[in-house]
């Protein structure tokens, strides 16, 4: 009986250990699978899908699925085992006492709960939304003394989040003390029921103590298999939200037949007759537009607030596609070429520069067409070039100056002219500045 209880033991942490590997691999490539399409969306995908859900599903979502999996492999795959060995034990020992095996997995079978576990998750995005929005926006609360509304608006997210969990958490703690009860109850019921047979001379104390044994047996399966029950709403809902970003179709693909544009091309730039509208909009936000960016000069888009200028820059690398017309590199359609050579050929400083929490010479050279081998000379010249080199050089870690998270440690011009360092350092022919010099 030792040698058993010391295989049984090994056995269960083999078994820990093996669940434990297998879930924490499936998670990996869950969030691997889940990062890379997310990466390859258009803007259109991340117009469909919020940042606060993106980070949502990559995490806690796919935790779900991880911790069902390993509860899987170490309780589902060995509960109907242990079940099924205690039935035929009991068949064996005492038929006459099965109706209470029956009568024991019926009332487990009637506590299972499925509670609101899709509610909980979409809470949990609407959370982190929320302090997404108050922690990045922090200076504009300051500088409107809003900071008690948006404590309340905080409060009130996390109230609802709370008040749900609750709802949940009360549910299944209700769960284990009354299994218990069913449980001890059974095992009285069994003595009661067993005495009976004992004082008649129609069963053994042996028997009955066996009897008690195998229904534990059973009904500790059966309540592992519920236990799995209650956890399975949240994970089916979790891997919902998962798959519905894996199958999202994304709506900018590389082209089957792609043309590679050579280097003799001059980079000429033509949009014929384009035209643009959002995904689900009724009218278009860009209509008929027909001009061309001869090489070797500049050419300026000028219009008021809102009359579609950064959108039409969007459409050059490919961001969104046009809805009619084409554009044209050098007399190619940038459809037929594929984006990931479309956006080397293109260097782009966006209206608002974003700023990776690195040193100023990674956040340059990260642009660099040799990024391993981009040296501190080739990012001071392009620095140089974009009249940043001087402020970089007062800083006391110079070039090795950690900029913060989305560069809060520079000014809005310095942010800037680093941005502009950086697509100078793509050495790409075509150059776009989407308002990029307003400070």
């Amino acid at each position: 009986m030792l040698a058993l209880a010391a295989l049984g033991m090994l056995a269960s942490i083999i078994v820990g250990l093996m669940a434990s590997r297998v879930g924490a691999k499936v998670g990996r490539g869950l969030r691997k699978d889940v990062f890379r399409k997310v990466v390859g969306f258009s803007n259109g995908e991340f117009d469909k899908f919020s940042t606060a859900s993106l980070i949502t599903r990559s995490t806690n979502d796919i935790q779900q699925i991880q911790l069902l999996t390993v509860m899987i492999l170490r309780m589902v795959l060995y509960a109907p085992i242990m079940a099924a060995g205690g039935i035929f034990k009991v068949f064996r020992t005492n038929v006459d006492m099965s109706w209470i095996i029956a009568l024991a997995v019926a009332l487990i079978v009637m506590v299972v709960v499925m509670p609101k576990f899709k509610i909980v998750q979409s809470m949990v995005d609407r959370l982190n939304l929320v302090s997404r929005e108050i922690l990045t926006g922090l200076q504009v609360i300051r500088a409107f003394s809003t900071e008690k509304y948006e404590e309340k608006r905080f409060d009130g997210a996390n109230k609802d989040l709370t008040k749900t969990n609750l709802f949940v958490n009360r549910a299944m703690t209700f769960m284990m003390p009354f299994m218990m009860l069913i449980m001890n109850g059974i095992a009285v019921l069994i003595v009661w029921v067993g005495g009976h047979s004992i004082n008649d001379g129609s069963m053994q104390v042996g028997d009955m103590m066996a009897f008690i044994q195998y229904t534990m047996q059973i009904i500790m399966s059966f309540l592992m298999i519920c236990m799995i029950s209650v956890m399975l709403p949240r994970a089916a809902v979790s891997a919902d939200r998962v798959d519905e970003i894996l199958t999202s179709s994304t709506l900018i693909h590389d082209p089957d037949n792609p043309v590679h544009f050579g280097e003799n091309g001059n980079g000429e730039v033509r949009f014929d007759h384009v035209s643009f509208r959002y995904p689900g909009a009724k009218e278009d936000v860009l209509h008929d537009i027909s001009f061309t960016a001869e090489p070797g000069k500049t050419t300026a888009l000028i219009g008021s607030t809102g009359s579609g200028k950064s959108t039409l820059v969007n459409l050059l690398p490919r961001f969104y596609d046009v809805t009619e017309g084409k554009i044209t590199i050098d007399g190619v359609d940038i459809r037929s070429i594929p984006r990931q050579l479309l956006r080397n050929n293109v260097g782009l400083v966006l209206q608002e520069p974003f700023l990776f929490s690195k040193t100023i010479e990674e956040n340059i050279a990260i642009a660099s067409p040799s990024r391993h081998s981009a040296n501190l000379e080739d990012v001071r010249k392009m620095a140089s070039i974009a009249d940043v080199d001087d402020d970089i050089s007062a800083f006391a870690e110079g070039y090795g100056t950690l900029v913060g998270e989305r560069g809060v440690t520079l000014s809005g011009g310095q942010k800037q002219r680093v941005a502009i360092a950086r697509m100078l350092m793509q050495h790409a022919p075509i150059m776009v500045f989407d308002d990029s010099l307003s400070a």
